[in-house]
């Protein structure tokens, strides 16, 4: 397939012609008024009509942040984005293409992830047509192909990376939402680039488990974080029992056997992992 490129066409400002055409209305209403016979006045009005009418489909409005696409009988001749009342042959089709940024938000797509887990994932996508002969000559409705390439894009995005991340430097859909975010506009730029479509921004705005195993997930995120939680707790109480045995022993304040020194550490421990109050049991008796 021949892929069309934007180019421009000059056009001409259309003030002078609307006054000309004007003044040809005025000339040609005074002239049937006043010509003789009716025969010529029927001939001066057709004629008159037929050239008035066709110098009025020369003139055409291109509003600012918008372009007009001429073609002649489906033939491309150019593109026009000089804002304002322009004139150009009576018989180009004109097909105004709007050059403002537009953005809309996918639906609640259920995909796979890397890993295999179903999850829900939304966008939003940022975008304008940089090229208005792509988008009207290369693809049959860009609107509705910007919509369907772009959920195709997210889906494919979306199985590439995981949802949580399982390791350090392991890039996830959760934890990364800069990385993500510019993979999910290159992904999207690359399959638009052909309707004349530049993705100024897009960005997850919806991401979830999916409802049937969402449950289990949160189950697994909460005990992963008491996991992590308990391993941060237990080297500090391995820090603290250290600092206390290396304390007593500097300050010679009481010198234990192995068997007591075990004994020690494993009631600081209790005291210091334990996620309930303990109770202290005080000995009145012997050192031994």
């Amino acid at each position: 397939m021949a892929e069309i490129r934007e180019r421009e066409v000059k056009s001409t400002s259309g003030i002078p012609f609307l006054f000309v055409l004007l003044a040809a209305s005025a000339a040609l209403v005074f002239g049937v008024i006043n010509i003789e016979p009716k025969g010529m006045k029927l001939l001066l009005l057709v004629i008159g009509s037929l050239i008035i009418l066709t110098g009025l489909s020369g003139l055409y409005k291109v509003e600012p942040n918008q372009s007009a696409v001429l073609s002649l009988f489906g033939k491309y001749i150019g593109t026009v984005r000089t804002p304002g009342l322009r004139f150009n042959n009576p018989f180009y089709t004109k097909q105004k293409i709007s050059l403002r940024v537009r953005n809309f938000e996918s639906g609640k797509l259920k995909v796979n992830e890397l890993d295999g887990s179903p999850i829900e994932i939304a966008a939003i996508v940022v975008w304008e047509v940089n090229d208005s002969a792509e988008a009207v000559f290369n693809v049959d409705d860009y609107e509705s192909f910007v919509q369907i390439q772009s959920e195709a894009a997210i889906r494919a995005m979306a199985t590439s990376y995981p949802y949580d991340q399982h390791s350090d430097g392991t890039i996830s859909l959760r934890s990364h939402p800069t990385e993500i975010s510019d993979r999910l506009r290159d992904e999207i730029q690359d399959r638009l680039s052909k309707a004349g479509i530049n993705v100024i921004e897009a960005r997850i705005s919806h991401l979830a488990y999916a409802p049937e195993i969402a449950g289990a997930m949160l189950q697994r995120q909460q005990a992963g974080a008491i996991i992590a939680a308990r391993k941060q707790i237990v080297e500090g109480a391995v820090g603290m029992v250290e600092d206390a045995l290396n304390a007593l022993s500097a300050k010679d304040i009481v010198e234990l056997d192995d068997e007591r020194r075990a004994a020690m550490v494993s009631n600081l421990l209790v005291v210091l992992c334990s996620d309930k109050a303990t109770q202290p049991v005080v000995n009145t008796g012997s050192l031994y």
